[in-house]
């Protein structure tokens, strides 16, 4: 594995879930430099610092983890140093190469979206670059291929839909557990009682779907007997297409965000 300095600017949720994956993967050699004026401390491991080094010091690869309205922060700190990192790896979600080109200047600029899940090894990430080499490609999947399912999008248009759906996409599966567990409370199971049994059957049920060679679609008929529960219940949400139509609207909504978080930051 390369040893070249690591830069995370921004070690919050997201940036604080792959750092924790980083430093958990086996063979982990890349001296890691945390840049964040917020948190409280960072793992053994990584070393924490407050602001940006000063001077012309750059890291080798730089990964930015702020949140997209920071990046107007960031950039002039960034002016003000001689040369470039060689490769940028950015999860701001809606902020496209073109901007990041300007900001940072990066040698290779690759954009990522990963999710919540990338902290115990189980998350996506969506790649894309429009500058990269082989190599850097290679470089920035190896980057992330501990933190679990790399996918490279081929037109950065797509990205906001795939930030929708992968990156945004726990939050909502959060939600369905929840909601889950208070259906069945109202059904007279205890509440802690309700939460387990939630949890425990949506991630089999993942896991199931994840290892079978059948569609959702398939193994949902297969646990609904003709006139059984399953059914019933399944006849509640195919009802006027009443869950597809919900999570339509959730994902449009979601990418129809980070389209306007695109437009402020070319704005901006």
């Amino acid at each position: 594995m390369a040893t070249g300095a690591l830069w995370l600017i921004g070690a919050g949720n997201m940036g604080g879930a792959m750092l924790r994956g980083w430093l958990a993967s086996p063979g982990w050699a890349r001296p890691v430099t945390v840049i964040d004026p917020h948190v409280a401390e960072v793992p053994n491991g990584a070393t924490l610092l407050r602001e940006l080094p000063s001077g012309d010091e750059q890291p080798d690869i730089l990964v930015l983890a702020i949140k997209p309205q920071q990046l107007g922060d960031v950039a002039p700190l960034f002016a003000a140093k001689a040369g470039a990192p060689r490769l940028l790896l950015s999860i701001l979600a809606g902020v496209e190469t073109t901007t990041l080109k300007n900001v940072v200047g990066a040698d290779a600029i690759v954009r990522a979206m990963p999710n919540l899940p990338v902290s115990i090894g189980e998350g996506v990430t969506a790649l894309y670059s429009s500058d990269a080499d082989n190599g850097a490609r290679s470089e920035a999947a190896g980057l992330v291929a501990s933190l679990g399912l790399v996918e490279w999008v081929d037109d950065e248009k797509l990205f906001d839909a795939v930030t929708a759906l992968s990156g945004c996409g726990p939050g909502f599966l959060f939600r369905f557990i929840e909601a889950m567990a208070q259906a069945g409370e109202a059904l007279g199971l205890p509440a802690a009682q309700a939460l387990r049994l939630a949890t425990a059957t949506v991630k089999g049920s993942a896991l199931l779907a994840a290892s079978s060679n059948e569609g959702p679609a398939v193994l949902a008929d297969r646990v609904a007997s003709p006139g059984g529960s399953t059914r019933e219940g399944l006849n509640v949400l195919d009802r006027d297409e009443a869950l597809k139509a919900l999570m339509r609207a959730t994902l449009s909504a979601a990418a129809e965000r980070n389209a306007e978080l695109a437009a402020a930051a070319r704005s901006g």
